[in-house]
């Protein structure tokens, strides 16, 4: 099964909706905890549903489960705070919510993916959540747009 990633920053409209096509993505699963603030842009949840509909044909969801929390979000991103401790705390935070079991793996039998801000993974918790999810389901390829 493969899991994709993608974040918008620094992609324009073009190049991001591109990217899905071209990876035939079905479904987009939003995990940001906020996602309706104007620097969304074309990702406000407003917004983006209907142009996934249009352009891709693919479906929205919105997992707020799968977010870090505010807490753990204004550590690191307002206030500075490290990678390591934040990446440390939101797989806490997957482990203590059993997000495993709370995804239903049908989600991923289309091409799937996970959607943040961060324009590369290094740093951004969507790939910790992809390899999370690796490492519960064994069977996960993941492929970051």
């Amino acid at each position: 099964m493969d899991i994709f990633t993608i974040g918008y920053g620094h992609k324009k409209a073009e190049t991001f909706f591109g990217l899905l096509k071209a990876n035939s993505i079905g479904v987009l699963i939003d995990i940001r905890l906020y996602n309706t603030s104007q620097l969304a842009g074309y990702t406000k949840k407003e917004d983006l549903p209907y142009f996934l509909r249009e352009i891709c044909g693919a479906e929205y969801r919105h997992h707020l489960f799968l977010a870090p929390s505010k807490e753990m979000f204004e550590a690191y991103k307002k206030k500075g705070g490290s990678w390591e401790i934040f990446e440390k705390n939101y797989l806490a935070l997957l482990i203590g919510r059993k997000v495993e079991d709370l995804l239903d793996r049908r989600e991923f039998e289309v091409p799937t993916v996970l959607l943040c801000a961060e324009p590369e993974p290094d740093h951004c918790h969507r790939r910790s959540l992809a390899e999370y999810l690796k490492s519960c389901w064994k069977d996960v390829e993941i492929r970051h747009l």
